[in-house]
């Protein structure tokens, strides 16, 4: 799919944010990973 490894990594982070921020999982009742992390930047204290 990639024409090389370059390639691949360069798509990387996109990807990671994706799946952590887009894509629903459905362990987690369709929500995607970063909807049931709570206070991850520590702000609300």
């Amino acid at each position: 799919h990639y024409s090389s490894d370059a390639a691949r990594a360069a798509t990387y982070d996109a990807w990671v944010h994706s799946y952590n921020h887009h894509r629903p999982h459905t362990g987690i009742g369709g929500k995607s990973p970063i909807d049931r992390v709570h206070n991850v930047n520590g702000k609300n204290t």
